[in-house]
């Protein structure tokens, strides 16, 4: 049975062309696509976006522009639902206007009696205590909610959330499907020179003296005095991060004496693109979350810094730690870790493999809670 369409609205941080943000776009599209085929129900997604011509074309959604008041409401009034999620939409560390937009979203979907749900969110930090109840209020009347770990929850449940029913999830893109080779190639996305192991790096600015990118080009000149190494940086917020990666290549300079080689990758937009990148490496040194995400995914060794919680968190559900935090890193430490994992990538990979393939299930249960959910409605009431 295929009931009539059903359009549900999605809202969270999209059309900024931030990779780990679509990436997790991506994934829940992919994700309700397949839960409701399986349920026989016809879900059309219509995300909010700040770009939204740049979402339809990328995506093949609809998608309208979320600062426009009238388009959303109208979206919104001709759904059968909102998703808010996932990604680090409620934390008041970026801006004190994050929480109350997307509170404000749910709460107008609830106000036209919409059911809303809550789609592996990552909650907190949350420092202004007027957000607690904020939260609280709008939370309380969610139809299904989802954080992506221990510490979401913990959070939601000192905001007096003690008796709502909260499952704890991976990051949607644990479930990201990769291209196949053979379409990849055919776009826009470079070869990886396959002589040389490869070590994608991600790297955003968060300490103001730079401190932690000059410690990993440290690290890695240690590294390339040993073994030539193909370093491949991976931008994953245009175009903040390719900035950094430029003032971390500009200081490694000319490597061509010990045999390694530098590159850039600055047009892998597309999440299915990145992946295929990270894909590519024997290992991957990330600041980004998603970098990371990313890298289990696709079963790459990583190694993880951290300059917020998050990272941390992530990183315990595979049983690891980071190699040390930006306001703290020593090139010694990481330099050292970079050679073992090189030398270790099968190893790693076999400890690790039935971790990532529970996460890879585990992604899926947000879109089944909620595609359960929407096609019990259908059914009364057809």
């Amino acid at each position: 049975m295929v009931t009539t369409p059903q359009t549900i609205v999605i809202s969270g941080y999209y059309g900024y062309k931030n990779s780990g943000d679509e990436a997790v776009l991506q994934s829940i599209l992919t994700a309700l696509e397949e839960q409701s085929k399986a349920a026989g129900i016809n879900l059309q997604p219509v995300v909010l976006s700040i770009d939204p011509e740049w979402t339809k074309s990328t995506y093949g959604v609809q998608a309208v522009h979320r600062m426009k008041l009238a388009e959303v409401r109208q979206a919104i009034k001709s759904s059968c639902g909102l998703i808010s999620g996932g990604g680090s939409l409620l934390q008041d560390v970026t801006s004190s206007k994050t929480i109350p937009y997307y509170l404000g979203i749910i709460k107008l979907a609830q106000w036209m009696g919409k059911p809303t749900f809550i789609y592996s969110q990552g909650v907190g930090p949350v420092s202004r205590g007027m957000f607690h109840s904020m939260i609280k209020s709008v939370f309380k009347k969610c139809a299904y909610i989802s954080v992506r770990d221990q510490e979401s929850a913990e959070l939601l449940r000192s905001m007096g959330l003690k008796g709502q029913s909260i499952d704890i999830v991976p990051d949607p893109v644990m479930g990201l499907h990769p291209k196949e080779r053979s379409d990849v190639l055919n776009e826009h996305v470079e070869y990886i020179n396959e002589d040389l192991p490869v070590i994608g790096i991600s790297v955003r600015y968060w300490e103001k003296d730079r401190k932690e990118l000059l410690k990993i080009v440290e690290s890695l000149q240690v590294v390339m005095q040993k073994q030539p190494v193909h370093l491949r940086f991976l931008p994953f917020h245009l175009p903040i991060d390719v900035e950094a990666s430029q003032y971390m290549m500009d200081l490694l300079g000319d490597v061509s004496s010990t045999g390694s080689r530098i590159t850039l990758c600055s047009d892998a937009v597309h999440p299915q693109d990145m992946l295929w990148e990270i894909n590519q490496c024997q290992l991957v040194i990330g600041m980004r979350l998603h970098s990371l995400i990313y890298a289990a995914n696709a079963h790459v060794p990583m190694i993880g810094i951290s300059y917020d919680p998050k990272i941390n968190q992530f990183l315990e559900r595979l049983v690891l730690q980071p190699v040390g935090d930006t306001s703290s890193l020593e090139s010694s430490a990481l330099s050292s870790e970079i050679e073992r994992m090189l030398f270790n990538e099968e190893e790693w990979r076999k400890v690790h493999a039935t971790q990532i393939d529970q996460l890879k299930q585990e992604a899926q249960v947000p879109a089944q809670r909620i595609v359960e959910y929407i096609s019990s409605k259908v059914i009364i009431n057809e």
